[in-house]
């Protein structure tokens, strides 16, 4: 990452809520094809979220304690941490900082830092819901973007479109965006539902393909200047009646195991606004992370 930070415009984005199995099962049916075309080997890495609910997991990923690898032979080496005696996960291939966030590390690393909120905790409309978006020089929210809009990421991708549309060339953007779209309600991603069916895994697997179908203008905004470091990951996932649970803020399995991504879009200056893995520009190969980067 100490290669990567200064060189790259960086996207962190949180698919709010979404569970690993059916985010895997997506893609292996090739139902979530722009999102998997970008996914190292197609398929998404299973992890563990550091927080059960948005608030506790984003005050982590923030901090740079995301979603931690759901295998045996830790630490594993994070890609941003906070300088801290004793850390065993910082690397040297760590980006390491002296500030409480990473936003305002990577402020003063001369980003410009942006949040476009989705969920609650994003919404700036009273204390609680300021502190997240407080960590950024720059936050956007309104309605249109919150969870009970049924275009709500299409309008969190236009506004994202405008952001790195107005940033200066010669100044790298840091772009945190927060999906609200997976978060219940999601009934009314999947044809045919009503109120009435209330949500439902399936329900939960259309509000995917529903992000996937757009995500590709926000890849193609984020690379149209410089190359694109992307994390692309859920913050903890959701209980549809599994052993009797429903929802989340609880340690079962369907909460605490999350799907994660991170790859290098390469830059594609004057293509527009839509990333597209199979154009002979951006190829699935090009579009993964190198070894390095996997750290």
């Amino acid at each position: 990452m100490n290669a990567v930070v200064g060189t790259h415009d960086l996207l962190l984005v949180t698919l709010d809520t979404l569970r690993y199995d059916v985010a895997e099962e997506l893609a292996a049916a090739g139902r979530i094809p722009h999102l998997a075309a970008f996914l190292p080997g197609g398929r998404w890495e299973r992890r563990h979220a550091p927080g059960s609910f948005t608030y506790a997991s984003h005050q982590a990923i923030l901090a740079g304690f995301l979603p931690t690898p759901a295998s045996p032979g830790g630490p594993h080496p994070r890609l941003f941490a906070a300088r801290f005696a004793g850390s065993e996960s910082t690397a040297p291939r760590t980006w390491v900082f002296d500030a409480p966030d990473l936003p305002t590390a990577l402020a003063g690393a001369g980003y410009r830092t942006v949040c476009i909120g989705g969920v609650g905790f994003f919404n700036k409309q009273g204390p609680l819901g300021s502190v997240l978006p407080g960590l950024f020089q720059e936050s956007h929210w309104e309605p249109a973007m919150g969870v009970p809009s049924p275009t709500s990421f299409e309008e969190q991708v236009a506004r994202a479109e405008r952001v790195a549309a107005e940033q200066p060339a010669g100044q790298p953007l840091f772009l945190f965006l927060n999906v609200s779209a997976l978060h219940q309600p999601n009934w009314f991603h999947l044809p045919g539902a009503t109120r009435e069916h209330g949500d439902s895994r399936d329900s939960h697997a259309a509000a995917l393909e529903y992000v996937d179908a757009h995500i590709g203008r926000l890849f193609g905004a984020m690379s149209a200047r410089r190359p694109c470091f992307a994390i692309v990951c859920s913050d903890h996932g959701t209980a549809y009646g599994e052993d009797g649970y429903t929802g989340h803020r609880i340690g079962h399995e369907v909460v605490w195991t999350v799907p994660y991504a991170h790859f290098t879009i390469p830059a594609r200056p004057g293509a527009g606004t839509a990333a597209d893995p199979t154009d002979p520009g951006t190829s699935a190969t090009t579009a993964t992370a190198t070894t390095e980067e996997r750290a």
